[in-house]
């Protein structure tokens, strides 16, 4: 199974370590042309709403024409934003190049899809963790490389870096992906209503609405979390990236030792809820995040958390869904992950404004408590006896 995902984990790989020099830096980076917190909330859900619009369509068209291509006009797009950035003169500008790479960017759910084309169903929550752990050993490098370079060339330098990692992706892409349009046969053309459609579908909705939930949280927490530590521990742009990598270090190893073996003892749907239970622990001591302790224990919580619940709502997805229609179902949930991040980060950066970063925890708490509802709901529904 490994070697058969060897040159997508490569791709996702090399990907994410681009992606993760922007995160904890682009914040700040808003915040440099004197914006406010809302302005970057503002920014965050304007690239979300872009996705929003576009998963869908690129998610069905992988359907159709192949992974592969889409990937490569993700990876394009992808480069053509973060070069954009390296170079905005204005705000304006960056709100620009981030619309380019948002419409683009259908890589994550076609990667799912690719994911999902190449295993057998038992294997898919341990192909899910592969390319967790690929993600987040992107997650390790990235925000360290992104805190060297801004400590010694400034914002453009690492967004240059983004880019050519970016151009890697496509050359790795064009020469080692494989293709298998021909098995996947014809699909129709992706609209906004198959979101409504498939959250009508009783195998599908559970599954999509608890993805929204765990997503508003997520987006929610996200918006702020450079945010937060600037505020709360004084920590500066770049020492924020190196804060990103050693949680990167902690999600490589629960993803490669952990996950696995909890989906192999306890199955897909505990395992996630354990995943729920420890971000709801972890959003419980954002207001003691003032402690270095605290901090530390933080660290591990939330690697626990994301690492778990990423790898086994995929897998609870993908396995929800019909093959045929695999791409677009994944694509769908995709848009409701891009509605949380058109909606949270503006409410997430408005409460960190009006009433300080304490605060910002429980709105994510709030939906996580949604999300482990509904994954306890639906497996005391799978082990509940049969009707007579």
């Amino acid at each position: 199974m490994f070697a058969r995902l060897v040159p997508i984990l490569g791709i996702t790989f090399i990907d994410v370590l681009g992606f993760s020099i922007l995160l904890p830096i682009l914040p700040y980076f808003v915040r440099h042309f004197g914006a406010s917190y809302v302005v970057v909330g503002a920014l965050l859900a304007t690239f979300a709403a872009c996705q929003f619009l576009s998963a869908p369509v690129w998610g069905n068209v992988s359907d159709r024409i192949g992974r592969k291509r889409v990937l490569i006009i993700s990876q394009i797009g992808a480069t053509l934003g973060w070069t954009g950035l390296a170079f905005a003169p204005t705000l304006a500008w960056v709100f620009v190049a981030r619309i380019v790479e948002g419409i683009s960017g259908g890589n994550i759910s076609v990667t799912q899809a690719y994911v999902a084309d190449r295993v057998a169903v038992a294997e898919r929550s341990r192909a899910f963790a592969f390319v967790g752990a690929a993600f987040s050993a992107g997650l390790v490098l990235g925000p360290l490389a992104g805190g060297v370079l801004l400590d010694r060339f400034g914002y453009r330098a690492p967004f240059l870096l983004a880019a050519a990692l970016q151009l890697i992706t496509l050359g790795v892409t064009l020469r080692y992906l494989p293709e298998d349009v021909a098995e996947r046969g014809e699909a129709t053309a992706a609209k906004l209503s198959d979101i409504p459609r498939f959250l009508r579908d009783p195998g599908i909705a559970p599954v999509l609405v608890q993805k929204l939930a765990y997503s508003l949280g997520l987006y929610a927490w996200f918006s702020v979390f450079a945010l937060v530590l600037g505020a709360v521990d004084g920590f500066t742009p770049s020492q924020t990236s190196y804060f990103f990598a050693v949680f990167g270090v902690a999600s490589v190893a629960v993803q490669l030792l952990v996950v696995g073996r909890l989906v192999d003892r306890l199955g897909v749907r505990t395992t996630s809820n354990l995943g729920f239970v420890a971000a709801l622990a972890f959003f419980s001591l954002v207001p003691f995040l003032r402690e270095r302790a605290v901090l530390g224990v933080e660290v591990v919580l939330f690697a626990i958390a994301l690492s778990i619940a990423n790898a086994t709502l995929a897998t609870l997805l993908t396995d929800a869904a019909p093959e045929r229609v695999r791409g677009t179902v994944l694509g769908v949930g995709s848009s409701l992950e891009a509605i949380a991040g058109v909606t949270m980060p503006v409410v997430a950066t408005a409460v960190l404004a009006a009433y300080g970063p304490s605060f910002c925890g429980a709105i994510s708490a709030f939906f996580i408590a949604i999300a482990l509802a509904l994954g306890i709901a639906a497996q005391r529904g799978a082990l509940a006896p049969p009707a007579a």
